[in-house]
Order: C-alpha cells, then structure tokens, then sequence
C-alpha cells in the first residue's frame, strides 16, 4: 500500500504534517534490521540495558513542556490530563522496571528431587522473544505505545511500532526521544499506516505481537497472527462497572464517578461505563452525580476538566446509545451537547441492561446509572457483560468491598478508588471475556515479553542409568516397587524406615556407585512388597 497520512490537530482541525505510508517492502526490510538489533540486543546484560533505558526519563523531563504539547495537539487532551494519564504511568513504569527488572527476569533454580534425578542441578530462564510488533491506540497514544515498547526492550527484544493513523505526531515524538539514547541502529522502527499496514506488519512475521484497541480490531489482529502463527496480547476494551453501597463516603464516589466516567472525555478502555448504586442511596447519589456533571468545566482554558474527542468519528456512537437509552425510558442529566470537538457529559438514570449503553462500549462522556437492591444482585449486574477489564466497589466496609470485588470476572478492580490501580507499576494489566488476554505492567507484564527455557544438568559420573534399556520384567517389578516406596500410602515405607541399617543404605544410595545402590533398594522393595 502507498499513499500519505495528513495528520489533523485535534483542536482546530488543521493539517499539521504529512506522512508516507509505508510500504510492504520498508516494513520487511525495518523486520531484517530489528532482527540483527534483536541478536545485539539480547546479549547486553538485562541490567546494563535498563540502564541505558533508564536515560529516557531525563530525556523526557527536560522536554516535558514540549512532549505535552505535541499530546494535546494530536489528541485534544488538557494539559493536566496528558501529564497525569500519558506521561507519569511511562515514567513510573520506568522507575519500576529500572528497580526490579534484573531480579524478575533473572534465572530460576528449581529443586531436583534425589531419587529421581540424582547429582542434577535444573532450572529456567527468561528469554526474549525478538521482534515485538507493538499496534497502539489513539486514546493514549503516547502512553500505550511507550509503556509495552519499553517492556519489550527490557525483556531484550528489539520492537517495530505501528501508531494508529490519528497519532502519528506522537509516533515521530517517541523517535526524536529515543534517538537520544545509545542504542543499536534498528531496535526502534516506527512503520506508518492504516488498517491494512498493521496486517502487513504482521505478516511479516515479528515473533509476538502486542494490540490495544476495540475488540473487533482485536479479533482480526488475532486471526492475522493466527496464519503465521505468531503469538499476540490483546488489550481491548471495556465496560467497567462502579459498584456503590449505601454505607460508602457518597461525596468521594460522586467525585470519584466524574472522574473515572469523563477524564479524557470519557476516551479510556478503563473508564466507568456502568453504575450501579445501592436503593437505599439511589436517588441521593443520582442527585449527587447531576451536580457535579454540571459543574465539570469543558474546554482548553486557564480551568478545563475535559478536551475534546480525539476523533468525530466516535460521536455516532455516543449519539446512538444516548437516544437509544432515551428511547427505552431513560432519563438525563441534558441533552447531549456537541460544540466543536467538545463534547459535555451526561448523567443517564434508571437504565436497563436491554440498552445498548449498558452492553456496548461507548467511549464517551456518558454515565449510566442503575440501581441495584442486594449484595448477590450488584455482583450479578457487573458481571453481565461481554467486558471484564477493570472495576470499583465502594463501601466503608472493606472486608463486604473486597469480597465483592473478588466475586467480579474482570482482570483488575480497586476498592474506594477508581482507575489508579491501573498506574500502579507494580501491578500486572489485562482483561478477561472480551476484554482480552495477557497481561503488561509489574513483573508478570516483563515476563510475558520472554519466553520460558528449562533446563538440567546432571553430574553423575555413572555410564548408566536405571531408567534406561534394558526393560525387562524384573526391571518392571524393580520400578513398580519403587513407585510404590515414594507414591503410596506410606506402609511400605514405614517398614522400611523402621529398619535403621536399611534406611543408611537408601540414604546412601545416592553416593559412589548410585547403579548399585538404586539396584539394591529396588530389591529391597520388592522383596516387601511380596512378603
């Protein structure tokens, strides 16, 4: 495919710079040049390449000003938003990779039992995979392209980047960053496209392909890598639910909802898209959250809460689930108010499951709310939907919050908080149901960029072992006693135990000829066994 990108300003709408597509040709030849980083790259000590990543960070602070600018200008964010959505979560996952990743990915000694596998030494290593695709979305271009990038290469991978078509500003960004650290030619490649390049990119067969996005884009992206085959992650979408019971601080849970249902617009795979509130304080709460919509401020003055919608093309659907909504008996806060690329939010009550706003993703700044009588029903609720990405429970309860949170069928939930646990570095990402599988973050997001190798090594300076040919029937009866010394009930092996001279002798078994003395115990058994 050829052709150019013109990349739009998300505030004015105004071309900013144009981009080549790239062609099938430059995306195998960036896929050899990854491959001769990959082989360099793997071999620097995992310590020494968090080192030289480690660079990025002062890289980034002495740019900050300018790196947010180019995020709000691709994306329509407010300032505060990109510093506290796109630019901290990369930072503090740096700091915890550069704190920790020699010791999760270092090598693992596992026990060997004696008696099956004598004077040998196993374990398993984390090894990179090579070449990691990494297909980003537009929501957080610059946080979900940087964070798995920077997992790869920590890992010992080298990775290719593909931006979606509205972030390509951001993706020139990360190129003029990372140029700035000392790294083998070729371990960054940024391939530039549409829907079609992404298939070309996985065609040209990287050896895991990491995808953020909508399920539909998910499912395609995972039938593509399926031809090759190439192992994939998926992080898609959501529905999260926000869980509220009568007994929870109803003030933070307003304030908490304005956030988790409308930061960025309500553009977030993690963002509250259901409510569900205790009968008790329904009403109060529905009062509390029309409140505190109105006064969200909107737009890009000295006070702005929310920008605008990165894309127009998402409106259709926040329209439709509106009116639909509406026209099953919804209420709202007011009508939906589109001006410009702005777009204010809206409280929806008494909504159904058989609206769409509460089965499909929306995407935008609308927060349906629904009431829920018991603890059992609230858990049923959440539960039924396709999604299982994130969600919340507030109660001043903890034992009943997390024992609700642990009924949920999501990949992560927070108590009393709402979005922050997913910063949290530490801690692994991913979904379940539609939602995705894999994780990133923490140390079992490192360890999925790696593959495990096992291995063991014996020591024994025997020509022989008793488990290799010849087999006979002696040799059956010889094994089937021993099975039964370490597997069975215990009787065998209490009889024998009860006899000192006779355990010396299994406990030295091991020693100096190990043939003859396995030979002996499993005579010893048998002789037991059958008498």
């Amino acid at each position: 495919m050829s052709g150019e990108i013109t990349a739009i300003s998300a505030l004015n709408d105004q071309a900013l710079k144009t981009y080549p597509v790239s062609s099938s040709v430059e995306i195998g030849e960036a896929m050899a040049a990854a491959r001769r980083a990959a082989a360099v790259w793997a071999k620097i000590d995992v310590k020494q390449r968090v080192k030289q990543l480690a660079q990025l960070e002062s890289v980034i602070l002495a740019e900050l000003d300018a790196v947010t600018e180019v995020i709000i200008v691709a994306t329509g964010k407010v300032k505060t938003e990109v510093i506290l959505g796109e630019i901290y979560p990369v930072l503090s996952l740096l700091r915890y990779y550069k704190n920790n990743a020699a010791k999760i990915l270092a090598p693992c000694p596992v026990f060997t039992a004696p008696l099956a596998f004598p004077q040998a030494e196993a374990g398993y290593e984390r090894r990179p995979y090579g070449v990691v695709a990494v297909v980003s979305p537009w929501n957080f271009p610059f946080q979900l392209t940087l964070s798995p990038l920077l997992t790869a290469l920590i890992s010992g991978n080298a990775c290719i980047f593909k931006m979606s078509e509205l972030s390509l500003p951001v993706g020139e960004l990360l190129m003029q960053l990372l140029s700035k650290l000392d790294l083998p030619q070729g371990l960054v490649q940024q391939v530039t496209g549409f829907a079609e390049t992404g298939e070309q990119l996985i065609d040209a067969r990287p050896d895991l392909v990491f995808f953020t996005g909508g399920v539909t884009a998910g499912r395609a992206v995972m039938a593509r890598a399926a031809q090759h085959p190439v192992p994939v992650i998926l992080e898609l979408g959501g529905k999260d639910a926000m869980i509220v019971f009568a007994d929870a601080n109803l003030e933070r849970a307003a304030k908490a909802a304005m956030y988790g249902a409308f930061s960025n617009s309500g553009q977030v795979c993690v963002a509250i898209e259901r409510c569900y509130v205790e009968a008790g304080c329904y009403a109060e709460f529905v009062d509390m959250l029309k409140d505190a919509a109105a006064n969200v401020a909107v737009g890009h003055g000295a006070v702005g809460d929310l920008g605008g919608l990165t894309t127009l093309k998402q409106f259709a659907v926040i329209e439709a689930h509106y009116n639909d909504a509406l026209a099953k008996g919804a209420k709202a806060s007011s009508p939906l108010r589109l001006e410009g690329r702005y777009l204010h939010p809206v409280v929806l009550w008494d909504v159904t499951h058989d609206m769409r706003i509460m089965r499909e993703e929306t995407f935008g700044p609308l927060l349906p709310v629904m009431a829920f009588g018991s603890e059992q029903q609230a858990v049923d609720l959440a539960n039924d939907s396709d999604y299982g990405l994130n969600a919340s429970v507030w109660s001043k309860d903890i034992s009943k919050a997390e024992r609700v949170a642990g009924q949920l069928q999501v990949g992560n939930w927070a108590a009393n908080d709402v979005i922050k646990n997913i910063g949290h570095p530490g801690l692994p990402f991913g979904g379940v149901k539609n939602s995705g599988f894999g994780r990133y973050h923490g140390a079992e997001g490192l360890r999925h960029f790696t593959y495990t190798v096992a291995g063991l090594t014996s020591r024994s300076p025997l020509n022989d072992e008793p488990n290799w040919f010849p087999y006979s029937d002696i040799r059956y009866l010889q094994m089937r006693g021993f099975i039964d010394f370490v597997f069975g009930s215990g009787g065998l092996y209490q009889r024998i135990a009860g006899n000192w001279r006779q355990l010396q002798a299994f406990r030295g078994y091991a020693s100096l000829n190990l043939r003859q003395h396995w030979h002996n115990l499993s005579i010893l058994i048998f002789k037991r066994s059958i008498g």
